[in-house]
């Protein structure tokens, strides 16, 4: 037997679970997807039980345990950032200053007290390996490449916020970094926070909405916020800033230089905020060039790998592939802290003498991000038929031409297949699908189905061998982790009245305008045979009966709450939403067929916004 290492993130958010065996990831998940929790901090336990099951082992089998990051070195820097801020933000210091000074700052201990209560056997030795260490291995051991630079960009993790790495063969090489409190992604978080968005989880929002804006900020950002050097390399002037201080990002100074105070949350979205957006997203796509060719420089590589929190940032990664010096870019797709325990565990496994073998044969080790769990047909069976629910059994071939059908009608589709994601992205094993071509989609599914902001965009997922036809991609994107433009064939020419902000909703773009965001972009998933042959299949039937093999991809979910996971879940969603129909393994469910679903109580309120 291979030798088997259990990797573990917690105690800050997205906590995670991931087992390596021989150096190659066998299993993975977020522990939100179980508790329910959205970005849950606590320690993964039900994560790890899954890690487990799907290894066929207990923990007295695994040779390690391999922590994401060094907690005490982390403490001495939460705790040095207290005494810098001093007498600011002792409020805050008081709240966590007994965790940091305790278990937090002892993260073995703890996770061997958090093992040892599964009683799953005995605990092997806890190690640790440092956070951007754990981000490095988790872009570099798995992607397809024999060697490559790689570039970990994030908020920060014991004290480093942007490294360099050269990875060749089974070696990993730092070269070098910045370290806290100049850091890319706490900068892009400080305009999250002031634009009314969530830290740690509406960076993604503010993404969204940068193209309903102009980039006007951008100079002021330049010259009083970063000071960005040709290499990339930067400084933050950390006065403007309020993150040393206490628990908000942003501050009055903020206020004094973008014309008033922050967005409130939920509050009307202004041409301020698309402006802001704009900005530091252009900024934030600068540095990464900069840094990009920086690393290409410096190891004389021709491919790229990237991890870390800034690496979710779609946009920023088309314009290096597009733009930047490498052949090809290989992103991480749990690339966020949820990363790190795969990472750490990879870290571990090839210190100890795993051999990396998948690069010979030109592809990734990640199985196509599906290392969650699975539910088999006889399993959704017993579910469907305890609940009493109406269904139809379909053989997979006519799972994909009924769907199909339905989706070229106009309905929407929840489908949930195989094993479930690891990562954000939902990649056509827990998603909701719909035709692109219809240009009511978006409105559809943000307000009625997702239950979201009405500005944020939809992802297309596209078969592999058609993705150049309909976007301007120089290489697949299997994790939908790279914008690209919409084809040029595939637009449709202007003649609509001039609009900005929001107003640019109404028009259309090109022949898959549910997907085509106002500046005429995409954040694309490339869907290939091997790695996805359901979704591949459906995609397949779909072209066959429409012409166009392109489908809206998004995550099954509502808006706050973690992706679904389990059948019920999956049932639960659906009933609550403007879902039309439900794939549940080999099973087809018809809304109008279903019993009548009802709840005591708002459903919606006891989900917390996001």
């Amino acid at each position: 037997m291979s030798e088997l290492v259990l990797g573990i993130s917690a105690f800050y958010h997205d906590s995670a679970a991931a087992v390596v065996s021989g150096g190659t990831p066998v299993a993975a998940a977020q522990e939100e997807r179980f508790s329910r929790r959205r970005h849950d901090a606590a320690f993964p336990a039900q994560a790890v039980r899954h890690c487990l099951r799907a290894a066929g082992a207990e923990l007295g089998d695994f040779t390690a345990v391999a922590y994401y990051e060094d907690s005490a070195l982390k403490a001495r820097r939460v705790l040095a950032t207290y005494a810098g801020g001093a007498p600011w933000g002792l409020r805050a210091f008081q709240d966590s200053a007994p965790a940091w000074l305790t278990w937090k700052r002892d993260a073995p201990a703890t996770v061997t007290r958090h093992l040892s209560a599964l009683g799953a056997g005995r605990v092997p030795p806890v190690l640790v390996t440092r956070h951007h260490r754990s981000h490095a291995a988790s872009a570099f051991y798995p992607s397809p490449y024999e060697s490559a630079a790689v570039l970990c960009v994030d908020g920060v993790g014991e004290w480093d916020t942007t490294t360099l790495w050269h990875g060749r063969g089974e070696r990993l090489t730092p070269l070098g970094g910045l370290s806290f409190p100049h850091s890319l992604g706490l900068l892009y978080s400080a305009f999250t926070y002031f634009c009314g968005f969530r830290v740690n989880s509406g960076e993604y929002k503010l993404m969204g909405l940068a193209p309903y804006g102009t980039p006007r900020y951008a100079s002021l950002i330049r010259e009083r916020l970063i000071d960005i050097k040709p290499d990339g390399s930067f400084r933050l002037d950390v006065r403007h800033f309020s993150f040393l201080r206490g628990r908000t990002m942003t501050g009055r100074s903020f206020e004094k230089l973008f014309g008033g105070p922050r967005r409130l949350p939920e509050g009307p979205l202004t041409e301020r905020e698309f402006d802001l957006a704009a900005s530091v997203q252009l900024v934030t796509e600068e540095v990464m060039l900069r840094l990009a060719r920086t690393a290409a420089h410096r190891t004389g590589e021709r491919r790229l790998c990237l991890a870390g929190g800034v690496a979710l940032n779609c946009v920023a990664n088309g314009r290096v592939a597009r733009e930047g010096p490498f052949e090809e870019i290989w992103v991480q797709p749990a690339a966020g802290d949820a990363g790190g325990a795969l990472g750490a565990a990879l870290d571990t496994a090839h210190a100890r003498g795993a051999r990396r073998t998948h690069p010979a044969g030109g592809r990734d080790a990640m199985a196509g991000a599906l290392l969650g769990p699975a539910y088999t047909d006889d399993e959704i069976q017993r579910f469907l038929e305890r609940h009493g629910l109406p269904h139809t059994r379909l053989s997979p071939e006519a799972m994909a031409e009924r769907v199909a059908a339905e989706l070229a009608a106009g309905r929407i589709a929840g489908w949930f297949q195989g094993r479930m994601e690891y990562g954000p992205r939902a990649l056509g094993a827990r998603s909701i699908l719909a035709d692109a071509r219809d240009p009511r989609t978006q409105s559809e599914l943000n307000l009625r189905t997702k239950f979201r902001e009405s500005f944020r965009p939809f992802a297309p997922a596209v078969l592999a061998e058609d993705a150049r036809e309909y976007f301007e991609l120089s290489q697949d994107s299997p994790y939908m982790l790279i914008v690209a433009p919409v084809a040029a064939g595939q637009r449709r020419p202007g003649g609509q009245e001039p609009a900005t902000g929001l107003d640019l909703l109404r028009q259309t773009r090109s022949t898959i305008p549910a997907v085509t965001h106002v500046d005429h972009s995409a954040r694309v998933q490339t869907v290939g045979r091997r790695e996805h042959p359901a979704f591949h299949r459906l995609l397949t039937a779909f072209k066959r009966r429409t012409g166009c093999p392109v489908l809206v991809n998004t995550s099954f979910n509502v808006r706050g709450e973690p992706i679904v996971n389990t059948p019920q879940e999956a049932y639960t969603c659906f009933m609550r939403t403007r879902i039309d129909l439900l794939a549940l393994g080999g099973f087809l469910l018809e809304k109008t067929e279903q019993p009548p679903w009802a709840e005591e109580d708002d459903w919606r309120a006891a989900i917390p916004l996001d």
